[in-house]
């Protein structure tokens, strides 16, 4: 994979990340590419279970 598709997606799942600390919806993910959104969602559930599992303070 290239350098610069890499970064893209780890930008997409930070971002993603980001959001679901904030408390947004999975439904206001902004990317259209399955291989982005996937990112945006997988980071988002992550932030998700930190909240739920009372890792995040």
């Amino acid at each position: 994979m290239k350098r610069q598709k890499r970064d893209r997606l780890e930008r997409a799942q930070s971002r993603g990340y980001q959001a679901g600390l904030s408390g947004r919806s999975s439904d206001t993910c902004p990317y259209q590419t399955v291989d982005a959104r996937m990112n945006w969602l997988g980071g988002w559930r992550d932030a998700r279970e930190e909240l739920h599992s009372g890792r995040m303070k």
